[in-house]
């Protein structure tokens, strides 16, 4: 859908473009046609060019049933009428280097694979119908007057296509920013995906096994989700999922790193943490979670069960260090479930 919409766009935006430099482009132009005494046709056809060709272009696009394609053949002319331009001139050396430059540039710019390639044809073809207007007349040397008439396009159209190229660019790293964000925060509760958790997990892991830096996994699961889910609705099941996030981030501290692992399970890893302080850690979340009652299932208890697991001499990888908290999650779901497990008895 944003690629229709932007395919539809496209001719505006040429617009702009077309209107600044086929204006400006003409100043070199007319300023040729003054010293060789050039005759009224030609003058006329620098006007259309310049002053009636833009809005033309933009109107035959708009009603067009394809106006993305109508504006690339419009683009392909205004490579033909560059190349005619040049033949005008009487292939003044200046301006007419700057304006197949500044046509083929243009083309670049559209991003459309090809195009510039495809304007060759076109600008040979204008040369060609020009040089039978005028005779193929020869005339290359530039003077003083024709210089400073092709300065307008020169810098202002230069300026206008970087400050345009210097948006798009901006206009993509916000997307990538946005498209990063989405890969890092999990959308519903604002948590780390559980890719961005891996990370800092595998960041601890590798801690410990080059310093010995101690560091715990917790994993948590929301005891009856499935009830309050299957029975109140997927809003009453978000409000949990949110709610456990809410509490996991109040109690967690600057070390440690919470996310999303999949379906109703959470991760931590609290960094430079033992046994000891993750229980405390993990208590406190249990406890907290088991006085909460949703909104929308004030009769369904949100509790949670928690597994921990210090990382030791037996984590040579993440794989195992998870599967060990996992385990200690799993006993605590046997036990009864609304439990710490893990390292020492497990409490409830």
């Amino acid at each position: 859908m944003e690629s229709a919409r932007a395919r539809a766009r496209f001719p505006r935006r040429v617009y702009r473009f077309r209107i600044m430099g086929m204006g400006l482009g003409m100043l070199p132009v007319a300023a040729v046609l003054h010293e060789v005494s050039a005759s009224w046709p030609a003058w006329a056809i620098c006007a259309f060019i310049g002053l009636a060709w833009p809005h033309l272009a933009l109107q035959l696009a708009r009603r067009s049933a394809a106006p993305h394609r109508a504006e690339t053949r419009n683009l392909l002319a205004d490579s033909a009428m560059a190349g005619f331009c040049v033949a005008l001139m009487q292939f003044n050396l200046l301006p007419s280097v700057l304006i197949l430059t500044l046509a083929t540039v243009d083309k670049i710019s559209t991003g459309i694979p090809g195009l510039w390639l495809r304007s060759m044809p076109a600008i040979l073809g204008g040369i060609l119908l020009g040089g039978l207007f005028t005779g193929f007349a020869f005339q290359p040397a530039t003077s003083m007057t024709v210089i400073l008439a092709s300065l307008p396009v020169l810098l202002i159209h230069t300026i206008a296509v970087s400050l345009a190229g210097n948006a798009l660019i901006a206009k993509i790293r916000h997307k990538n920013r946005q498209l990063d964000e989405l890969t890092r925060v999990d959308a519903l509760t604002g948590l780390g995906t559980r890719r961005h958790w891996q990370e800092h997990a595998a960041r601890a892991l590798a801690d410990h096994l080059e310093r010995g830096a101690p560091a715990t996994l917790m994993m948590l699961d929301i005891d009856n989700f499935k009830r309050a889910n299957d029975q109140h609705g997927h809003a009453t099941g978000d409000e949990a999922l949110r709610t456990v996030a809410r509490v996991v981030l109040r109690h967690l501290g600057e070390h440690g790193r919470a996310g999303r692992y999949g379906g109703d399970e959470f991760a931590v890893v609290l960094a430079g943490t033992r046994t000891a302080g993750a229980r405390a850690v993990a208590e406190r979340i249990r406890r907290e979670m088991a006085n909460v009652r949703l909104d929308g299932a004030p009769d369904v208890a949100c509790t949670v069960s928690i597994g921990i697991a210090e990382v030791g001499r037996g984590h040579s990888t993440l794989e195992q260090w998870l599967e060990e908290a996992d385990d200690s999650l799993y006993r605590a779901k046997r036990a009864g479930r609304n439990r710490v497990a893990g390292g020492a008895a497990e409490t409830a």
